[in-house]
């Protein structure tokens, strides 16, 4: 994770930082007038972005990831629960590359070997996976809305960009930026990676606490499953208070497993 403040100091990762944001940016705002759902969120061609900058760019692609989804979002109908859009967005752009460095087994992302485009579902559906869960349990905790729509809309939305679009987008621009170097691995020679055993621990925190925060995300918002520990008068829809405490750890759980990745 230390790349993740080093790369401020790097001239060049904070102008790929800049570029990953406008581009997010540019291609989330025109799509703000395709609602799928009114006032929850619209279409998300611009979700392959953030993937495919991850791959290329790595730290400056995370932040770029939130700042544009930020900029996105000054042009929607903004709210507080836009603060876990900036950090769900973060973990999206932060999550594909930093789960390929230990999955990838040293493989080109735009290698279309089988396995390796089972790799590359993982990293994306991971991704997808934690942008929702946090952004689901933010604005589950700020009663705007329930854990399992945005728990859900934002997997599939994020799915289909990720899978229908980045792959064609990698495979066209990863050649012409690796020849160039500028590839994150390029450009921060600095970074040391935390020892494997380490990482893979990590990346089974991160794996366990977001799919944790999934399911009992979608339990308990649905109502199928409560929580009878709690006290009788937090068990009660929208469920903001035992989606708050059962989900919350398991946030933190993936977010320690992303902290050792």
């Amino acid at each position: 994770m230390s790349g993740l403040s080093l790369m401020w100091r790097n001239t060049r990762m904070v102008v790929l930082c800049a570029i990953s944001a406008a581009l997010y940016a540019a291609v989330l705002i025109p799509f703000k007038v395709v609602p799928l759902i009114p006032g929850v969120t619209e279409m998300r061609p611009a979700n392959a972005i953030p993937v495919v900058c991850s791959f290329l760019f790595g730290p400056a692609a995370a932040w770029g990831a939130a700042i544009g989804n930020l900029i996105g979002d000054f042009f929607g109908a903004a709210s507080p629960g836009d603060i876990f859009g900036f950090f769900g967005n973060f973990v999206y752009g932060l999550v594909p590359f930093k789960m390929w460095e230990i999955i990838g087994g040293g493989a080109s992302p735009i290698s279309r070997s089988p396995l390796n485009l089972v790799r590359y579902f993982a990293c994306c559906l991971a991704a997808s996976t934690l942008c929702a869960a946090l952004v689901g349990w933010g604005d589950n905790v700020l009663v705007i809305r329930p854990f399992v729509m945005l728990g859900n809309v934002i997997i599939l939305n994020n799915m289909i960009s990720a899978l229908a679009l980045s792959p064609f987008i990698l495979a066209a621009v990863y050649p012409r930026v690796s020849k160039g170097r500028l590839l994150y691995t390029d450009l921060m020679p600095e970074l040391k990676a935390r020892p494997m055993p380490v990482r893979i621990a990590g990346l089974a925190m991160l794996l366990a606490g977001e799919g944790g925060a999934w399911l009992f995300g979608n339990l308990i918002s649905t109502g199928y499953w409560e929580p009878h520990f709690l006290p009788a008068w937090m068990l009660v829809a929208p469920y903001d208070k035992p989606v708050m405490i059962i989900v919350g750890p398991f946030i933190l759980l993936a977010f320690v497993g992303l902290f050792l990745m």
